[in-house]
């Protein structure tokens, strides 16, 4: 069972993701969700999150990701955010931004494809009213590890506090192909 406060804060993220989804004109019930992850501001936080987290599953990962740390774990129980079941959480140590939540931040999604047509497939999910809204923001990124062998873009959908992100891959199928 996730910390009392974790659990608390996914009450908040779940609310929030269905507002951002309905925005979107994305139906979540479509996807299977890859993963969920956490943001906070502080390594301690961090610390105490990934001891909490290695009693709920198994740590994955544990990789330097744009210049910080990120541990994934797969849960032994799935946990429930609105339509998505989720048996993978990323939590990355603190950054050079500052959250005004911690907590929950976003979801990732996977389009099996061309990742080179990510972009374009992921834009086709999304409704022309909520890409012309001045509340959503779209980043393009390309992230990756030392290790890792398959072009994994991204899309970021964003309201400013919960963020939905489209890659081609799994963070599995990632972690797999760093170790081959």
């Amino acid at each position: 069972m996730l910390p009392p406060a974790l659990q608390q804060d996914l009450a908040r993220f779940e609310c929030a993701l269905l507002q951002l989804a309905d925005t979107l004109a994305l139906d979540l019930s479509q996807f299977e969700a890859d993963h969920i992850a956490l943001r906070c501001n502080q390594n301690t936080t961090a610390a105490q999150w990934k001891e909490a987290l290695l009693t709920m599953g198994v740590l994955i990962s544990e990789n330097h990701i744009n210049g910080r740390p990120i541990c994934l774990f797969s849960l032994n129980e799935k946990i429930t955010v609105g339509p998505l079941s989720i048996d993978c959480i990323e939590l990355p140590w603190p950054g050079q931004r500052f959250y005004l939540n911690e907590g929950w931040e976003h979801v990732e999604l996977v389009l099996a494809g061309n990742p080179e047509t990510l972009h374009a497939r992921a834009l086709a999910c999304l409704s022309d009213r909520a890409l012309a809204s001045p509340r959503i923001t779209l980043k393009f990124s390309q992230p990756g590890s030392d290790k890792e062998r398959l072009p994994n873009p991204t899309l970021a959908v964003s309201d400013g506090t919960t963020t939905i992100k489209f890659h081609p891959y799994s963070i599995r199928e990632v972690i797999a192909s760093e170790r081959e």
